[in-house]
């Protein structure tokens, strides 16, 4: 008898398959007791049940017989493979930096008198945050001034010209050069009368001309000085004392910049991070005295993993979030691409600038950034065509009635829709997306659209 034959359940005790009966009490053979027939007819049941699944199990186990048909195609939904691009987003993390950190220096030596400032001020633009002592600058301030004074003097009087006592005290100079040559002359008349006379040596006429030619020479002094006096000073002269007075009027602006200098001014507005110089260090000039921050302008710094490298570019929106802020959240582009990688992580940075910040923000804390706008070129198809098996990404496509399976890579997910990547795809290739979970490469399909 074979798995396929069915019989009616058999009662008869020499039938290998009939159900083992109680034995009857003696007396009513023959007969069952009204109080056992539920008994009977609940073990018939699952006697005729368990008959019946082993029959339909082996009937399926068995090869088909001869003559039998072939399984029916698969019933699948496909839709033709494009070409396009998939949007992604990427999670990038990323820190705050303040903008302006400066370190104020001191542009004058001294010593510090007095620091106007603590850690955590608030200062403005031009206040006075420390003091120097500023005795040397005041002296030379002080020196500076007194030769301005004297060389514009001097200048006054090359453009005034000759005064007129000067005038006729260099006349009455020449008068009297020339009274001393005239004398000087008849000595030296009587002189020489004498020596052809006998009267007097030769050495002493030679002592009277020497007198002589003196007189003359002062008298020639005397006069180019009356001469210099009467023409008046030179352009050029005029010209010179001008520079010389220009020279120390710079000289007094500079030493007037180096008092002011004394007093250290914030040359921005900020916060104070941390003094650097104590009351009574003596600063040379470029040492440190305080750093500032200004919070009106950060600057969130993210770092973009290498393979985005060369689609982050200037302008992609990104939303920035905190945990140390959870109500702030700001989209805002992405400023600047800084052109170098760290040559460790080879993560780029990209610069996001925060014009007004929330109070709460402040240098040094974590961001979060979502980007989005990135496009993944791929062949763009509905997520339900996607198989995982293996621990890889397959799709179906249907070629001449029978399902292809082609290993594909995932570019983007965009959510119901994706753009996968593969180079045994082609456009217009019918690709399942729906009855896939069961196919296998060589199954006969049906395209039911």
């Amino acid at each position: 008898m074979t798995v396929s034959e069915q019989r009616p359940l058999s009662l008869d005790p020499s039938d290998p398959l009939a159900p083992t009966l109680p034995p009857s009490k003696p007396g009513k053979q023959g007969t069952i007791p009204h109080g056992r027939w539920p008994w009977v007819v609940g073990l018939g049941v699952l006697l005729g049940g368990g008959l019946w699944w082993f029959t339909s199990s082996q009937a399926e186990l068995s090869p088909p017989a001869q003559g039998s048909s072939q399984p029916p195609p698969r019933a699948v939904e496909t839709a033709p493979l494009e070409l396009g691009s998939g949007q992604q987003s990427r999670q990038l993390l990323g820190q705050v930096e303040a903008r302006t950190v400066a370190e104020f220096p001191s542009r004058a030596a001294g010593v510090v008198q007095q620091l106007r400032i603590q850690a955590g001020d608030t200062v403005q633009a031009g206040e006075i945050i420390a003091v120097l002592d500023d005795i040397d600058q005041r002296l030379a301030l002080a020196r500076a001034e007194a030769e301005l004074a004297q060389a514009r003097q001097a200048l006054v009087e090359l453009e005034r010209g000759t005064r007129p006592e000067i005038l006729q005290q260099r006349q009455a100079g020449v008068r009297l050069a020339q009274t001393l040559e005239q004398e000087a002359l008849d000595n030296l008349d009587r002189t020489q009368a004498l020596v052809a006379e006998g009267a007097l040596s030769r050495r002493v006429l030679i002592e009277v001309e020497a007198e002589a030619d003196s007189a003359r020479a002062r008298r020639w002094e005397a006069e180019a000085a009356l001469a210099e006096v009467i023409a008046g000073p030179r352009q050029e002269e005029i010209a010179a004392q001008q520079a010389v007075v220009r020279a120390q009027e710079i000289a007094v602006e500079q030493a007037q910049v180096t008092l002011e200098r004394t007093q250290i001014q914030a040359p921005a507005a900020g916060i104070v991070q941390e003094r650097l110089a104590s009351v009574g260090d003596f600063l040379e000039v470029g040492d440190p005295v305080v750093s500032i921050v200004d919070r009106q302008t950060l600057d969130v710094f993210l770092e973009v993993p290498e393979i985005l490298g060369a689609q982050v570019v200037a302008g992609l929106p990104v939303t920035l979030t905190t945990r140390a802020l959870p109500d702030w959240q700001i989209t805002a582009p992405i400023t600047a691409v800084i052109p170098t990688a760290d040559s460790i992580s080879r993560r780029q940075q990209v610069r996001v600038s925060l014009e007004d910040p929330p109070p709460g923000l402040l240098p040094g804390m974590a961001v979060q950034a979502q980007l989005t706008g990135l496009e993944t070129p791929g062949w763009l198809i509905s997520r339900d065509a996607l198989t995982r098996r293996g621990g890889a990404w397959s799709v179906f496509v249907v070629e001449e009635n029978a399902a292809q399976q082609i290993p594909v890579e995932l570019a983007a997910d965009m959510g119901e829709t994706v753009a996968i990547t593969s180079t045994e795809l082609q456009a217009g290739q019918e690709v399942v997306v729906r009855g896939s979970e069961v196919l296998q490469t060589g199954t006969s399909v049906q395209i039911v659209n």
